[in-house]
């Protein structure tokens, strides 16, 4: 597009529905589709692109009852209009994963993985400003819909950025597949993970996988090396009953407030490393409270004359893979949760932050690993901005893929955005949802046209 008419679509939006906020925050998105040589979207294109978007945030994929059949038939069409290869495989009745592939022009060459999720987390329609499936746009340019973070937005990001890298006349080397797959939001087990260990995931003979990972609240993106591991742990304490009045030793509230106490202190010590700038927060061992049951309930509330015979609490507690596991372990049997205080302990989920040789499940982020570097580089060309690479404090589907010794690299393409996953009003702007697009094309450009060294003579820095 030429200079002139350039300004003159900025100029547009300025004054149309843009406020010189978003217009701030697309200039250099504008910048760097000039630099490649690409038209930006004409307004028609754009409302288009928002539009799909706004579409797949409507469909309620919510949790634990997901409309996985509205929006695979969506995410089908999708692929139908850009001509992708589709298959729907359910490895558990129900649960479909969706995988999508553009051939690539030579097949010997290992293949790249696009993931992301379907389902969503459940919300409090009452504390939303505008409903969380409307996928509302306010006068700032905010798509406020649940999963417009986490993780819908990615998806289509995906397939608006191959959409663009057809109309181009791209091709790519390396075969590209979309995986969208269901529950990650409770573990993944029955998406992700079967999909990882199974036959057809070896025939699609994947070198490295893209997940997602965090929104950044300043300029810089962020990229994921690795992450912790959920550990969720349920305490159980058992005591004779007893009246209300009489003090006695070893009742099952009293075990379990010492329990709690000695949690408490630890999460203090694993507080304190990160305050004191010691420690990053992927690199400390968080532990939170997410329940406490007890008590003998009665019509009116509980019986307030009766010491309760048991009682218990539940722990989210993440693992980073540079912790010592076999340390933890060993507190949680002799401090947390002690037979001799009459307790016993359960993890509802105890993922690993090693493979089976015992290694921490880490990507290398040095000059040992291509796709790192081949990242960095993608994203600058989009003229954006990184920040440290970062162990990321949340469970991903990633983990499934770094246990088969495969490449996994955490990404969401989101600056100066702040921190809404799984929280009320989570939003995502239009010029930012833009700017994803063009960086995930410039990714999809860069991952598919990578020849190693000395395969062809081709060169990294010829593409």
């Amino acid at each position: 597009m030429p200079v002139v008419e350039l300004l003159e679509s900025m100029e547009k939006a300025c004054n149309s529905h843009y406020h010189n906020q978003s217009l701030l925050l697309l200039l250099p998105l504008f910048l760097s589709l000039l630099v490649a040589g690409l038209a930006y979207p004409t307004q028609d294109e754009q409302s288009q692109i928002i539009s799909r978007f706004q579409q797949y945030l409507q469909i309620n994929t919510t949790q634990p009852s997901p409309d996985y059949q509205s929006s695979t038939q969506f995410l089908l069409s999708q692929a139908n209009s850009l001509s992708l290869e589709s298959q729907v495989i359910e490895f558990v009745k129900g649960k479909p994963v969706i995988l999508l592939k553009w051939p690539g022009s030579d097949l010997s060459l290992p293949s790249i993985l696009l993931n992301s999720h379907m389902d969503v987390v459940p919300f409090e329609p009452s504390k939303w400003t505008h409903p969380p499936l409307g996928a509302y746009i306010d006068e700032g340019g905010n798509i406020f819909g649940r999963g417009s973070q986490d993780m819908k937005s990615v998806g289509m990001q995906y397939l608006e950025a191959i959409r663009r890298l057809k109309l181009s006349g791209f091709q790519p080397k390396r075969s590209l597949y979309l995986s969208f797959v269901p529950d990650e939001e409770i573990g993944g087990y029955d998406g992700a993970k079967k999909l990882a260990y199974s036959d057809v995931f070896k025939d699609m003979n994947v070198e490295i996988v893209l997940d997602e990972g965090l929104p950044s609240t300043d300029e810089n993106y962020r990229l994921f090396y690795a992450e912790t591991a959920p550990w969720w742990l349920v305490i159980k304490s058992n005591g004779a009953p007893g009246h209300g009045a009489k003090l006695y030793d070893n009742s099952a509230m009293e075990n379990l407030l010492k329990s709690i106490e000695s949690i408490s202190r630890f999460r203090a010590s694993q507080f304190d490393l990160l305050k004191a700038g010691l420690k990053s927060k992927g690199d400390v061992i968080s532990v939170n409270i997410v329940f406490l049951k007890a008590g003998t309930p009665s019509p009116t509330g509980f019986v307030m004359n009766l010491q309760p015979s048991e009682a218990e609490a539940g722990f989210d507690i993440r693992v980073p893979p540079t912790a010592d596991i076999e340390s933890l372990e060993k507190r949680i049997e002799e401090e947390w949760a002690p037979a001799s205080r009459n307790m016993t302990f359960e993890f509802k989920q105890k993922a690993t932050p090693h493979d089976d040789l015992g290694r921490p499940l880490i990507t290398a982020t040095d000059g040992s690993n291509p796709w790192w570097t081949l990242i960095e580089e993608a994203i600058k060309k989009a003229n954006g901005k990184i920040g440290k690479p970062e162990i990321l404090t949340g469970a991903t589907d990633a983990r499934y893929y770094r246990q088969l010794g495969l490449t996994a690299i955490g990404f969401l393409p989101m600056t100066n955005t702040p921190f809404l996953l799984h929280d009320h009003n989570e939003f995502l702007n239009k010029a930012e949802y833009f700017k994803g697009i063009n960086v995930y094309e410039s990714i999809i450009k860069a991952y598919t046209s990578y020849i190693p060294p000395g395969r062809d003579g081709v060169s990294r820095d010829e593409l």
